[in-house]
């Protein structure tokens, strides 16, 4: 068996006056999978609990998102929680306060026999 990846969801979140990381992040995962519905696990005879995520958040300043609040927004299967430098952190002077977007990518994995494509043939 093999852990295969078998889906890519990639969504944007964003804290328009707070400057909260952590908000924008669990927004961007949101966009990332309430966009989806994935049948996937059913076609190769898995539970939707079987599959692994592995979220990847880029945001200005990643030592400042609390990742199990991103983790637990995962509905299905067992993930992980990686934070990255990127995103946007857009000052309004007018204001004092911040602009953030945050974008996520949510790769989902299954563990599939060796040589399994996803049209069931062996490659």
């Amino acid at each position: 068996m093999t852990w295969k990846r078998v889906v890519l969801e990639i969504g944007m979140g964003t804290d328009i006056r707070g400057g909260d990381h952590t908000k924008a992040a669990v927004r961007a995962l949101k966009d990332a999978l309430w966009h989806n519905s994935l049948g996937i696990g059913e076609v190769v005879g898995q539970d939707s609990d079987a599959m692994r995520v592995e979220v990847t958040i880029g945001v200005p300043k990643p030592d400042q998102v609390d990742t199990a609040q991103v983790l637990a927004v995962l509905p299905h299967g067992t993930g992980t929680v990686t934070c990255v430098e990127g995103g946007l952190e857009i000052p309004n002077p007018a204001r004092a306060d911040v602009t953030l977007i945050a974008h996520a990518a949510a790769a989902v994995y299954l563990d599939l026999p060796d040589g399994y494509t996803l049209a069931g043939a062996a490659s």
